[in-house]
């Protein structure tokens, strides 16, 4: 596997784990990601095949998710509900939301890989000319994973900037420890926890757009798991944004080389090596 290719795999769970890590610095951790990876990447989809632009769709996929979380975000400060039952509830409206709205504008639950005939019943305008061997939604493995790699990159580079010199940078990194301080300066710390969670959005669901792109389809619940694993990854890197790439990095490593060892090695038992990533991140967290 080359350097791009190893790079690309990670950069879903870098994207994930740095949207958490905004979370916890306001104190209010982004339990919704794992859902809304896979929402976005339906979005992502859909728009794409509807309007017959990758771009446009990945614009629309992202102004959604964050446009829905702020909706939450604000119903939940208004209402005075707990945020951490809220985020919760949100993943599950996600997951639910994916399944329904997959049924009802594509006919199925299932995976989708799109045609020009798809994006034409997804549009309610179907045609007899419509041909079927038209690959709307269909990424070469180069383009994606250049593509994951620098986008991923950019954001990276902003996240530290943001965290470290921006001014609602220290607010969201004081909102969760020293609520306070804001209301003695006259912010509201609501104000800033839905900055965070709309960010954790911001970059959850660019997450969903990569995995889609490198998969050219949808999968239902093509999240895997990084949304939790996401928030792992937080903790796991000491919530600073360059150690939890590097705790990512080693993940993935460990998880391509059990997902290869044993076409090398067949007596291994595949326990082990479906158990070998989240060992290595258990014995990280040791060490540390």
């Amino acid at each position: 596997m080359t350097l791009l290719a190893l790079l690309s795999y990670a950069c879903p769970l870098i994207l994930c784990s740095l949207g958490a890590l905004f979370s916890e610095f306001a104190g209010c951790l982004a339990l919704f990601l794992d859902g809304l990876v896979s929402f976005s990447a339906f979005l992502f989809y859909t728009f794409t095949v509807t309007t017959g632009s990758a771009v446009l769709g990945a614009v629309l996929a992202c102004l959604s998710a964050v446009l829905i979380t702020l909706g939450f975000s604000a119903v939940v400060e208004r209402g005075g509900a707990n945020r951490f039952i809220a985020a919760i509830a949100m993943n599950l409206l996600f997951g639910a939301l994916t399944s329904c709205l997959s049924s009802i504008i594509f006919g199925t639950r299932g995976v989708l890989a799109a045609t020009a005939g798809a994006a034409n019943a997804a549009a309610s305008t179907a045609s007899a000319s419509s041909a079927n061997t038209t690959a709307l939604f269909k990424f070469s493995a180069t383009t994606a994973r250049a593509t994951a790699v620098a986008i991923t990159a950019v954001l990276v580079a902003i996240s530290v900037l943001f965290l470290k010199y921006s001014r609602h940078g220290l607010y969201i990194r004081i909102a969760g420890s020293d609520a306070d301080v804001l209301k003695a300066k006259g912010v509201n710390p609501g104000h800033i926890r839905t900055l965070s969670w709309s960010l954790a959005s911001l970059y959850g669901s660019t997450a969903g757009i990569l995995l889609a792109m490198r998969l050219s389809s949808f999968v239902p619940n093509i999240s895997s798991g990084r949304g939790w694993m996401a928030l792992a990854a937080v903790f796991l890197g000491k919530k600073k944004p360059l150690r939890i790439v590097a705790a990512v990095l080693i993940f993935c490593l460990a998880d391509i080389f059990s997902a290869n060892i044993q076409n090398y090695f067949a007596g291994i038992p595949s326990s082990f090596l479906i158990s070998l990533p989240y060992l290595v991140s258990l014995l990280l967290i040791l060490i540390k």
